[in-house]
């Protein structure tokens, strides 16, 4: 089988490696860079330090508003599946990037696979919401992370060829965490020690393109008894000088980390803040507890688990949440996102002839 795969940010090159890894040798694999996230902080160092093969195409569209910057995608990647003529095409997630990837291999008839198909916010004002209903809807083959995934898929008609793997995301974490641990020395950079120390990312537009809301976020970071170690997105860094928006207290920013300096700042926190679905997760398999910036998440999982709890951008109520947090006995072993051979499932049922829609 020929797969084109495509990716575009951070969190889809992460997900790619242990997905490539397993795929290759028994399939043949284009990937597909549309270059959603270009700059070396937040693309290259994914790429050399995960492993994830160079791009067979970089397709360099950078960023720009929504419709435009998908439009752009999704001519440059039509180009490239007219050429390779790929048996599948394979797509993560919920950005700009899979959207276009599902559209122009849809529109070209070709079969999609979306890894994380089924996770739903019912936050329709979210870019990411609109991107992983359409990819869903287009899709072949859904691999759904969890059972409440998959029941999330049944209620919109969505049932044929809808697998539950488990996360892909657990599947690159237990790859590459025991490198991440022996890098203590971010820590030592920052400088923090372990357990004294808060870890926040904040990158969605919903916080960052609104002003009162990253207010709100920072105001909530500033007020936290510990330092709050934030690397910054650089649409985030834009937003904070033109809101005029200026980080106090113990916060501390940084540049954009690699994926293992990351893994380790998380595993050695005493909590994380943040408004990212996979950073969440992250610190779910960690064992960290966890204050997600927003008013939902897809994740609902960890909220149930009650390792996760829903903040928003209301300073008391991150101030508040953080100080409720608890260390609760966590067996990762037991979780609800798989056992880490997502990609290995993954990999059999699009090798199993009998299983693949016709």
């Amino acid at each position: 089988m020929k797969v084109v795969t495509v990716v575009g940010a951070r969190p889809q090159f992460i997900k790619a490696a242990p997905l490539s890894l397993a795929l290759r040798p028994r399939h043949e694999e284009i990937l597909v860079h549309t270059g959603q996230h270009y700059d070396s902080g937040m693309s290259d160092v994914f790429f050399e330090e995960l492993c994830v093969p160079p791009p067979d195409y970089h397709l360099g569209v950078g960023s720009g508003a929504h419709g435009a910057q998908t439009g752009a995608m999704l001519s440059a990647v039509e180009t490239v599946l007219q050429k390779e003529a790929p048996d599948a095409v394979l797509v993560y997630g919920d950005t700009n990037s899979t959207l276009a990837g599902a559209l122009a291999a849809a529109k070209l008839c070709l079969p999609v696979a979306h890894v994380e198909a089924g996770l739903r916010s019912f936050n329709r004002a979210m870019p990411e919401e609109i991107n992983r209903v359409v990819a869903d809807h287009l899709s072949t083959w859904l691999f759904a992370p969890s059972e409440v995934a998959r029941r999330r898929l049944a209620a919109e008609g969505i049932e044929r060829c809808v697998h539950v793997v488990g996360d892909i995301m657990l599947d690159a974490l237990r790859l590459h965490l025991p490198r991440a641990r022996t890098r203590a020395a971010v820590l030592e950079r920052v400088p923090v020690r372990a357990q004294e120390y808060y870890l926040a990312t904040v990158h969605r537009a919903e916080n960052t393109d609104n002003g009162a809301r990253l207010a709100g976020i920072f105001k909530g970071l500033g007020a936290l008894d510990l330092p709050v170690v934030i690397p910054l997105h650089p649409r985030t860094k834009k937003r904070l000088a033109e809101f005029g928006i200026h980080p106090h207290g113990a916060v501390r920013i940084l540049e954009p980390l690699g994926y293992l300096d990351m893994l380790a700042l998380q595993a050695a926190a005493a909590c994380v803040l943040t408004d990212s679905g996979g950073v969440q997760k992250e610190a779910y398999y960690l064992g960290v507890p966890c204050v997600t910036l927003r008013e939902e998440t897809e994740w609902v999982e960890t909220l149930e688990t009650g390792w996760n709890a829903l903040a928003g951008a209301d300073p008391t109520r991150i101030v508040d949440a953080v100080r409720q947090r608890a260390k609760r006995d966590h067996d990762g072993s037991r979780n609800v996102y798989g056992n880490g051979r997502t990609a290995e499932r993954i990999v059999e049922i699009l090798s199993d002839v009998s299983r693949t829609p016709a």
